[in-house]
């Protein structure tokens, strides 16, 4: 007898915790969250508008470049090229824009290393983002060249 007054105790006893643990979680209220909070917590862990101080192309090259390229620019050994100097960065601004338009792919070679990984196109960039990008790369991680415009990068992508 002592055995099913035990068990009958554990059961009641079970059965109220679970009750109130459920009456608990029933008596929590939700509190609605207008679009307009929503919105701001989301635009927190979105990266920053560039300062002034900060390149514009630089968010560009973070979002697209910098994962293969590196945030210094001097890649992956034998799979990503450098963006440094004596690189392809220094060369005509339209062969640039054509391989961020087109993509790269197959053997190439640059400062004596060997690279044969893809390089994916980046067209759906916008005439700006690749002019700021570019630009960005070629006054960065040791390079002093010219920027590339927005008007270069139209021409390229039309073809004359």
């Amino acid at each position: 007898m002592k055995i099913k007054s035990k068990y009958l105790i554990y059961c009641v006893l079970i059965s109220v915790l679970f009750l109130s643990c459920q009456n608990a979680s029933e008596n929590k209220k939700v509190t609605p969250v207008s679009t307009e909070k929503l919105a701001t917590e989301i635009n927190k862990n979105l990266p920053s508008e560039p300062t002034g101080k900060e390149h514009p192309g630089k968010a560009v090259y973070t979002q697209y470049c910098l994962t293969c390229h590196q945030a210094d620019g001097t890649g992956v050994q034998n799979m990503h090229p450098p963006l440094t100097p004596g690189s392809w960065v220094g060369n005509d601004p339209n062969e640039l824009i054509a391989i961020m338009m087109k993509g790269l792919s197959g053997k190439i070679e640059v400062n004596g290393e060997v690279y044969k990984n893809f390089m994916p196109s980046h067209a759906q960039l916008t005439d700006e983002q690749l002019a700021d990008v570019l630009s960005y790369i070629r006054s960065s991680f040791g390079n002093n060249f010219e920027p590339v415009t927005p008007e270069m990068v139209k021409k390229v992508r039309s073809g004359r």
